[in-house]
């Protein structure tokens, strides 16, 4: 009963936090926002974001409270891990613009809003705590290494995407660097080849007149 109570409240403790992980294709000249609800001062506010393709992988952002207040912004931002104290209570505005730029950009990003008090259960929630104390601080170690996990892997996700646009610009421009050397020694070739008979062509003149003179 005691490990049924103690897992009843790692369960509790865990729904404190909700997140929103998404990715979005924002078109050039763009602008596109996205929104969570805070209902609760004091509240930790995450945001991360990283732009996986598209120009030069920059994006502009700006975050807002519900009173239209500038909590957070930046230009020409490849990626970024914000965390941030909600003060206000409402709907928070996390908005991406990418209307300084011709291409469209694909975004990852995570929107996460987590209660900072730890909930208490009513009733047996003194004794209970006794039992569970070890298990909440395990439960939260575990979470943030889990979070640390999934930064790594976003981490190289992005580099992976970032690199393979390298690799594929790069593929592009060694293809028409081919393709213009190739017309450049073809047209080397005829050119070569006019210039050989123009010569001829003169040179066969001039002896020809040459013996019908002597």
């Amino acid at each position: 009963m005691r490990l049924a109570a103690a897992l009843g409240a790692s369960l509790l403790l865990a729904a404190c936090a909700s997140a929103t992980a998404l990715t979005t294709l924002l078109n050039a000249n763009g602008r596109a926002c996205y929104y969570a609800d805070v209902d609760g001062v004091g509240e930790k506010i995450g945001f991360y974001f990283a732009v996986q393709s598209g120009g030069q992988f920059e994006i502009d952002f700006v975050v807002m409270d519900p009173n239209d207040k500038v909590i957070l912004e930046g230009e020409k931002e490849r990626q970024g891990d914000f965390i941030f104290t909600g003060k206000t209570l409402g709907e928070y505005s996390f908005c991406f613009a990418n209307e300084a730029s011709n291409t469209d950009k694909l975004i990852d990003f995570d929107i996460m809003v987590e209660s900072e008090p730890r909930r208490v259960l009513s009733g047996s929630a003194a004794p209970l705590k006794e039992h569970t104390s070890a298990l909440e601080e395990s439960t939260y170690k575990l979470s943030g290494l889990l979070s640390s996990i999934t930064r790594t892997q976003k981490y190289f996700h992005t580099r992976h995407h970032r690199n393979y646009s390298t690799v594929q610009s790069t593929k592009s421009r060694m293809f028409w660097f081919t393709v213009l050397e190739c017309v450049a020694i073809v047209g080397m070739s005829l050119l070569q080849i006019w210039i050989l008979k123009t010569f001829f062509s003169r040179g066969g003149r001039w002896v020809t007149r040459w013996y019908r003179r002597c």
